[in-house]
């Protein structure tokens, strides 16, 4: 159910910013915004915006598939409304974490500007992957599943490895971090969940 409302609600922001430049102008990252301005809620604002309908659309069919995944684990560990209110709060705080590096790296850059829920969207995915690192993840063009616990190690090297490069204009950099808050996530809300990581693992 909070996937499908998040879903709703990013949806309808980012259609609405893509006929009202000033919209998305308003809401996107800008690093420089952030520090020198003071003008805080861009760090979760440009999670509402995306530079296009095919962006909008693969982020958030990676989330209407992972999110609703990862909702049930969260209610299983920690109850209706417990588990609710942790996931909402995981994917609203992803936002803003998966962007920190960049605002750090680019705080002197007014023209450094990132959109979408592309961090937060990391972290729901890889919260799944914490909770069953033995399901089966599907990549574009590969007919059969990989397994999370693989699959979750070579998507970061490839996230670092691509930042490094910078040769295009996708935030890796944020699809790491996000990653990486969305895995460590439950751990810190439950310590005592690692031994269920483990245990999925057959260790």
């Amino acid at each position: 159910m909070i996937t499908l409302v998040i879903i709703a609600i990013t949806a309808l922001v980012s259609i609405i910013a893509f006929s009202k430049r000033e919209i998305l102008s308003s809401l996107m990252f800008n690093a420089y915004s952030v520090y020198n301005e003071k003008k805080y809620y861009r760090l979760f604002s440009y999670g509402l915006v995306h530079g296009g309908f095919s962006h909008l659309f693969f982020n958030m069919l990676t989330l209407f598939f992972f999110g609703r995944y990862a909702e049930e684990w969260f209610r299983a560990a920690w109850g209706q409304t417990g588990g609710n209110v942790l996931f909402a709060v995981m994917y609203v705080s992803a936002i803003a974490v998966s962007s920190v590096a960049d605002l750090v790296k680019h705080r002197n850059n007014p023209n450094y500007n990132a959109v979408g829920a592309s961090g937060a969207v990391s972290a729901v995915l890889f919260a799944s992957v914490f909770f069953d690192p033995k399901m089966g993840i599907y990549m574009y063009f590969i007919p059969v599943p990989i397994p999370a616990f693989i699959f979750a190690p070579l998507y970061l090297v490839y996230c670092q490895w691509m930042a490094r490069r910078n040769m295009d204009n996708i935030g890796h950099t944020a699809h790491f971090w996000g990653a990486v808050y969305g895995f460590v996530f439950p751990l810190v809300c439950r310590p005592s969940l690692i031994q269920h990581f483990l245990h999925s693992l057959g260790l």
